[in-house]
């Protein structure tokens, strides 16, 4: 039996775009079964359009088209169906086998509600095994988090599949560094326990703030890869052998949430206030290879602390780059704001202000130039709130805010047209005379590790100190974080690649007197 998995990225609420999308994958293989992934039909995540009855309408039009044409091989494809029996939430997240006219079902059973997902909302937990016979196999269906089972109390959808032939699995896993790896571990442990042949078909493209990786792939029942997808691209393939699996490239990743977001919002043109640091150069970089260099401008607006060789390096990385660059001074606005605001001296306010002018710049030339802003901030400041809200915090996008400085140098430090200088010069905002990061936080050395912990391990401060580090930086740390939330619910979306970013999946409240380091 040919067995085809095809990786495609769906755009929310596209229907004549994502049946597009499924007849073409559909048609570029001969195979007896194509898979598409979870929520194909309509774009994961919906969210409360799974609420709107005519976006329901259009999932149920989308599918009988494809169903009722006969040349399309038989396709088992992830869409929101309509649960008319019985009490409880009205729908079901269920993948369905699309063949000779005729619809079978095959429903969800585990809902997350964890991180960024909250499938409970909207759909009721399917109660029976899965499984459908196609081509003389008896095949077992999950859907995503079925094969995630961790939890003792839940049902175990793979273990329930006893006696098929080969289990396949509808995804729409968004990208975290190193998750992918993790997909293929976990597959091939259920294959082994199970003893038969499995395949995981993935979404691929960014949606808001979610990446796709694609990496769909295939194992035996020994748990070996049998054959695998590419990395955040679109792709089909029959189960052939093909094993090789490509890099976790997190660069790949955000330069694909980077692209999709211009193209799923139909903005054309990026702008980015290109300071001669790290952080805006590596926007630059990431942004020039997502859409062209000829989309992408990039403005240097020095002011009275900036030393001559930032806007040196800001020039030299727009010219090798191939992006637009102009000069806009904040000089002048900044001295009449000082006049008529009476400042006499350089304190938070006016290193604030520089920022905010900054910001009015940069949002000035997108209204009028119908561009999107991108926020260089990365995910160390984001954390303790070394931004500036309405300076350096505005825009529509952050791509980089879920990298910690560390990781800002090191994937900087592999792009040939970045300056050795901007990397090897101590990181500084520039708001004052001889202003260092360092004044305000602690060694991005020290600094990330004790923030990974925290955020992603959800280490206590006492875990933290005994794991090595000083008590009253972990306290200042974590203090840092706590009263800083209140900028982040006012920032952009923020491009997920790691296990907890600053984004929906991580909700705290802005008032509270427990996370300052006490706890």
């Amino acid at each position: 039996m040919r067995i085809a998995l095809a990786q495609i990225n769906p755009t929310v609420g596209d229907f004549d775009g994502n049946e597009r999308l499924v007849r073409e994958a559909a048609r570029s293989v001969e195979a007896d079964l194509v898979v598409f992934p979870e929520l194909a039909i309509c774009g994961y995540m919906p969210r409360d359009l799974l609420r709107e009855p005519s976006f329901l309408d259009r999932c149920e039009r989308t599918l009988h088209a494809l169903c009722d044409d006969r040349s399309l091989p038989p396709i088992l494809i992830g869409a929101p169906m309509r649960a008319h029996d019985g009490p409880g939430k009205p729908l079901w997240n269920a993948a369905v086998l699309l063949r000779d006219g005729h619809m079978e079902m095959v429903a969800k059973r585990l809902l997350p509600t964890y991180d960024v997902f909250d499938e409970r909302r909207y759909f009721r937990a399917g109660d029976v095994p899965g499984a459908i016979d196609v081509g003389g196999e008896r095949i077992g269906v999950t859907i995503c988090e079925d094969i995630w089972t961790g939890d003792p109390y839940a049902a175990d959808p793979v273990a329930d599949l006893q006696g098929v032939d080969r289990v396949l699995n509808l995804s729409a896993s968004p990208y975290e560094q190193g998750k992918p790896a993790y997909r293929r571990a976990l597959l091939a442990g259920h294959a082994r326990a199970l003893g038969v042949p499995m395949a995981l078909c993935n979404l691929v493209g960014g949606n808001d703030q979610l990446i796709f990786d694609g990496n769909s792939f295939a194992v035996d029942e020994t748990g070996a890869l049998t054959t695998h997808l590419a990395h955040c691209e679109g792709d089909v393939r029959v189960l052939d052998g093909a094993a090789a699996a490509p890099d976790d490239d997190v660069r790949a990743a955000i330069v694909l949430g980077i692209r999709d977001y211009f193209a799923k919002t139909g903005f054309r043109d990026a702008i980015i206030g290109l300071s001669g640091g790290v952080d805006s150069s590596l926007v630059a970089c990431l942004a020039a290879e997502a859409l062209g260099p000829e989309r992408v401008l990039g403005i240097g607006m020095p002011g009275p602390f900036n030393a001559a060789m930032s806007l040196e390096d800001a020039q030299t990385l727009a010219e090798a780059l191939g992006i637009r660059f102009e000069v806009l001074p904040i000089d002048a606005p900044f001295e009449a704001f000082r006049t008529q605001l009476g400042s006499t001296e350089i304190g938070l306010a006016e290193e604030n202000l520089q920022a905010r002018i900054r910001g009015t710049y940069l949002m000035t030339r997108a209204n009028r130039d119908g561009a999107l802003v991108l926020v260089p901030s990365n995910k160390s400041e984001m954390a303790l709130g070394y931004c500036t809200l309405y300076g350096d915090m505005v825009g529509a996008l952050a791509p980089i805010s879920d990298l910690y400085k560390t990781e800002v140098y090191e994937l900087s430090a592999r792009d040939a047209a970045i300056p050795r200088r901007v990397l090897e010069r101590p990181p500084s905002a520039e708001l004052r005379p001889d202003q260092t990061d360092q004044d305000s936080l602690p060694p991005y050395e020290v600094l990330d590790p004790i923030l990974r912990l925290h955020l992603e391990e959800r280490r206590r401060a006492e875990e933290i100190v005994a794991a090595g580090f000083d008590e009253a930086v972990v306290q200042r740390v974590l203090r840092g974080v706590s009263i800083s939330e209140y900028k982040r619910q006012q920032a952009a979306p923020v491009l997920k690649v790691s296990r907890k970013a600053f984004d929906l999946g991580r909700r705290y409240p802005i008032v509270e007197r427990f996370r300052g380091g006490t706890a």
